[in-house]
């Protein structure tokens, strides 16, 4: 059973409180975004249901989306870090130097879809990267979907067009990208983006397609530009992690529904059920009458050529804090293949 239709099935504490007032261990679950969008809706909301019926109320969430506790989106690691929140869904990209292994997976066409780029970041993180995770329990990871290019006035469709504009990155290596493709970057959250896209203070932004009618982006450009082939231009690592020290003071029946709620197939799921959500997007945006077309396969070579030094340099990066950085994109490489098969 999916998370969405567990939803459905169970309701969540907002609804009925009284499972909430009943369970012995209430988790605080944060996140920067509106309580409307696929991330919250579609897996956070139901795995908290889930977590909930499958300790028999013993276990309930208070969620506390778009900063509720505070802060701002970059400070959300460190408030699950320090116990602030007992969970938190972020994007590693927020808090740039802390994630740097993970980070790959960020490259330019490197990632899949959805799910097969989800299960492969979960993997290579339990292989090669737990210890970005100290002091925490991951229980998802996920990636954004293939990211695509939203413009406010104008159509781009070679690498001539794109030069000089202004367009949103949601991290480092998406502004990498963004300056080998002649753009200027401009680091920006996503729930800054409708202002930056009204004042023109951006021309245009990179961005996965479910996030696309919550933040408004459709509402505020006109042309939408995908990159044609297996491999996405660009995408963003996400993570839902718990507090190690909240996970360790649970009693070992309900850690094990923690864990029982957790991984691969978790992350797959997540990836799955946002994938649902970027196609009802881009089916939104084409009703809406604006323009959504792939740029031509021969053009997307040349992207891709251009932007072939970011992962060179990422490589060196990494290498140079005493780790093999070709080994590791190998590695990562080979599970996103592994996994898109």
């Amino acid at each position: 059973m999916t998370f969405k239709r567990l939803a459905l099935t169970f309701g969540v504490a907002a609804i009925f409180p009284a499972a909430a007032q009943a369970a012995e261990i209430v988790l605080k679950v944060a996140h920067f975004l509106t309580p409307t969008t696929p991330a919250h809706t579609r897996f956070i909301v139901p795995w908290c249901e889930k977590i909930a019926a499958e300790s028999q109320g013993r276990l309930s969430c208070q969620i506390y989306p778009a900063n509720q506790l505070g802060g701002t989106p970059s400070q959300l690691l460190n408030q699950v870090r320090d116990g602030v929140a007992d969970i938190a869904w972020t994007l590693p990209g927020y808090t740039p130097g802390r994630f740097p292994l993970t980070e790959v997976f960020e490259l330019p066409f490197f990632s899949t879809t959805y799910e097969a780029t989800s299960r492969a970041l979960w993997d290579f993180t339990e292989q090669h990267a737990k210890r970005e995770f100290a002091g925490l329990v991951p229980i998802a990871t996920w990636t954004a979907g293939p990211y695509a290019l939203h413009f406010r006035d104008r159509q781009v469709l070679s690498l001539d067009d794109i030069k000089g504009l202004k367009v949103r990155a949601p991290s480092r290596l998406g502004n990498k990208l963004l300056s080998a493709l002649g753009a200027t970057p401009v680091g920006m959250p996503a729930p800054q983006m409708a202002e930056g896209l009204s004042k023109g203070v951006i021309d245009g932004a990179l961005l996965p397609w479910e996030a696309v009618p919550p933040t408004k982006t459709h509402e505020l450009t006109k042309f939408h530009a995908e990159a044609s082939g297996q491999y996405a231009l660009s995408t963003a690592t996400t993570i839902f992690v718990m507090n190690k020290a909240k996970y360790d003071s649970l009693p070992a029946d309900l850690r094990r529904v923690i864990d029982n709620n957790r991984g691969r197939d978790v992350s797959g799921l997540a990836g799955a059920e946002l994938d649902a959500a970027g196609k009802l997007a881009h089916d939104q945006v084409v009703a809406r009458g604006n323009t959504v077309y792939a740029i031509p396969a021969a053009e997307v070579e040349r992207w891709r050529a251009a932007s072939s030094g970011v992962a060179e340099e990422w490589i060196k990066e990494v290498s140079a804090k005493g780790v093999d950085g070709r080994a590791l994109h190998a590695a990562a490489a080979a599970f996103v293949r592994q996994h898109s098969n």
